[in-house]
């Protein structure tokens, strides 16, 4: 196919130059009707806010220019189908588990999984099989997906229908994946793959390898991530082993039926972008990433950690582009980093967490971005340094699964104070977000551990939520 071509771009652009006067929806009529609306996006992007239409196609049954625009996109991931999802890779996510699991069945997953994979089983009824990961300890962050471990799971779960495994995680860690898809294979089971963090495997030549090139059957891609199109606009991308038929069925169960042409023309012009430049753009970007790794460790008691963690298991491989950093040594939590780093010197880093912060760097930055980075590290470094004493050291707790997730929610419930949850089943979520790995997931068994790890994150200043109570004082738990 023609990697030159935008067909749904294209389309957009004509339709832009016609004067039809619209008697549809959105209301605002090409922003003649919300000015303000006007003033802050402009005209052209108002005018360009249009619903499903003939010349434009329809993503819930593309006949046409998004049809092709989709067929170009798998051509450029080496997929056989792609969907363009305009719920984020939430729902990307969530599609894939619905296309292959019923209410019952079993899935076989990580417990470091994103919040939407669990919230896919509270909706379908699924039932999870964790294989829990190995922690590396110092850094408190969990690894990959161990073939072993997944091997015995299989032994011991002959009946599930599916494995989940992330590509990568979003510390940058990545799992065999061509091994595990080869023994998930084995035993008919699907391989379902969040690559929301992973966009760029298939655009670069020192990169781990993709999902779709390890032969998995399917994988939720964060285009808005790495790639760059709009805020929440991804893709589903589907090997030739998957009824894409009936895929698209699942997905317009809940996908909305009035799309975003902003969101879809972005995954159009960022598909076409990547198939022509994504080698030379990722080139740059693994450098920029590489740099920026070599500079903040030549400062001391920061850790930018990156290759060394790859041990043949647990951590098969690592996504360079990963700018993680470590800070307990500075006696900082991630967290507190992140909000010195935004509130004292205007830079706006992905996350931080208990122990370590994320430096998300992409094909927008700038090697000066890069440079004023480091040199705020430094400075908190100077400023900021205090001893580490009484710092909490992990990061990742493996909780206990005592009842399905879909059982738990739904049930009689009574509310709780935190401090009186110990020895409870969860019925609900609680997490730091991001990442949005829940620390809690409804049918788990509540610790004293966790108690306190949720109340160290608090103090610290992380964003807790996932709570019916939006404070996080007080948890939902079984009766």
């Amino acid at each position: 196919m023609d990697q030159t071509k935008a067909p749904l771009y294209e389309a957009l652009e004509r339709f832009g130059k016609q004067r039809v006067v619209p008697f549809d929806v959105p209301g605002h009529k090409r922003g003649r009707g919300n000015p303000e609306l006007v003033n802050l996006l402009g005209e052209k992007c108002v005018s360009l806010d249009v619903n499903s239409m003939k010349p434009l196609d329809d993503l819930c049954h593309p006949s046409s220019v998004i049809r092709e625009a989709e067929a170009l996109a798998a051509e450029a991931f080496g997929a056989a189908n792609s969907f363009f999802m305009v719920g984020g890779t939430t729902s990307a996510v969530q599609s894939m588990i619905f296309s292959v699991c019923k209410e019952g069945d079993k899935i076989i997953m990580p417990r470091n999984v994103h919040k939407s994979a669990i919230n896919a089983l509270v909706l379908c009824g699924a039932i999870p099989v964790y294989v829990n990961p190995e922690v590396e300890t110092r850094l408190g962050i969990s690894l990959g997906m161990e073939p072993s471990k997944l091997e015995q799971a299989v032994k011991d779960n002959p009946d599930a229908v599916a494995v989940l495994v992330n590509n990568p995680t979003y510390y940058g860690i990545c799992s065999d994946l061509r091994t595990i898809v080869k023994i998930a294979h084995s035993r008919g089971m699907k391989v379902l793959a969040d690559e929301a963090h992973g966009t760029h495997f298939s655009f670069g030549d020192d990169l781990p390898v993709s999902a779709m090139e390890a032969g998995a059957d399917m994988s939720a891609v964060s285009m808005h991530k790495s790639g760059g199109s709009l805020t929440q606009s991804s893709l589903l991308l589907l090997n030739d082993t998957v009824n894409a038929d009936y895929v698209r069925q699942i997905i317009n169960l809940t996908q909305t039926t009035s799309a975003s042409y902003l969101l879809m023309s972005s995954l159009d012009i960022t598909r076409r972008n990547l198939a022509l430049h994504g080698k030379t753009s990722f080139k740059k970007v693994i450098n920029m990433a590489s740099y920026a790794r070599d500079e903040i460790n030549s400062l001391g008691d920061f850790y930018a950690f990156g290759k060394e963690l790859i041990n043949g298991t647990s951590v098969y491989d690592f996504d360079v582009t990963k700018l993680a950093v470590y800070t307990r040594d500075l006696g900082l939590a991630g967290i507190e980093v992140y909000d010195i780093l935004r509130d004292e010197y205007g830079i706006q880093i992905e996350f931080g967490d208990i122990s370590n912060m994320l430096a998300y760097v992409s094909i927008g930055d700038r090697y000066q971005d890069i440079e004023r980075l480091v040199g705020a590290l430094d400075d908190i470094k100077r400023l900021y340094k205090r001893d580490k004493t009484g710092m909490l050291s992990s990061e990742y707790l493996s909780p206990k699964v005592a009842v399905p997730p879909r059982r738990a929610f739904y049930a009689d419930k009574a509310s709780l104070p935190l401090k009186e949850t110990e020895g409870k089943i969860c019925t609900e979520f609680v997490m730091c977000y991001p990442p949005g790995i829940p620390i809690l997931a409804p049918g788990e068994l509540i610790t004293k551990e966790i108690i306190e790890y949720i109340e160290y994150a608090k103090a610290k200043g992380c964003n807790v939520q996932g709570t019916e109570d939006f404070s996080v004082e007080r948890i939902n738990v079984l009766k």
